[in-house]
């Protein structure tokens, strides 16, 4: 069944970044992040709180150039460890959605377990920088999750007149719709939610 052993511990090393991610889709919505990047640290933390996953992230990067590198291998890393979590998927709703506000800000994002990787990616920021971090590197993030856990991805800031805003609704509304697509279907029992028989 697809709940038995849904962990993963990945190690990822280049020579820009090391990352570990430890992941358990059973969790309860802890989190222990160090990035080096406090704003990133807290959006990663949105995902563990939101989805109720734990989830353990370790990356030293090249922060002396800038945060791209470390923040594109934590969502390759996270989407091998998400990958790996989810085995054969086998019993599982599959499908997930959510809005989530934040004051005047709203998102809307819809995953699909499906096994090939896509992103849809509707974020217009109202500023180029949250603090010192790159919201260009938000996207970056998603692509690299994306083409790692293949599963397809759509996500939509609505509105929003606060980058910081937009951005948490985008981070919670993906934990989310994670939460409900990662969720085990009873009525299913141990089949995979597709007709072709695999995802």
């Amino acid at each position: 069944m697809a709940t038995s052993q849904r962990t993963a511990d990945i190690h990822r090393s280049t020579l820009e970044t090391q990352v570990r991610v430890k992941l358990d889709l059973e969790g309860t919505g802890k989190s222990q992040l160090a990035t080096g990047i406090g704003f990133f640290d807290h959006m990663l933390d949105q995902i563990a709180r939101h989805a109720l996953i734990d989830l353990q992230v370790d990356a030293r990067g090249d922060l002396h150039i800038d945060a791209h590198h470390t923040v594109e291998d934590v969502g390759i890393t996270l989407g091998q460890a998400l990958a790996k979590a989810l085995g054969d998927k086998k019993g599982l709703v599959r499908y997930g959605h959510a809005y989530v506000p934040l004051d005047e800000a709203l998102s809307r994002v819809v995953v699909d377990l499906s096994g090939r990787p896509g992103l849809i990616y509707q974020v217009d920021f109202v500023r180029p920088t949250i603090g010192d971090f790159d919201v260009d590197l938000i996207r970056e993030f998603f692509q690299g999750l994306v083409n790692h856990a293949a599963i397809t991805l759509h996500i939509d800031n609505l509105r929003g007149e606060n980058a910081h805003h937009q951005a948490e609704t985008v981070f919670k509304a993906f934990a989310r719709a994670l939460r409900m697509a990662i969720s085990v279907d009873a009525r299913l029992g141990a089949a995979v939610p597709s007709t072709k028989g695999s995802l």
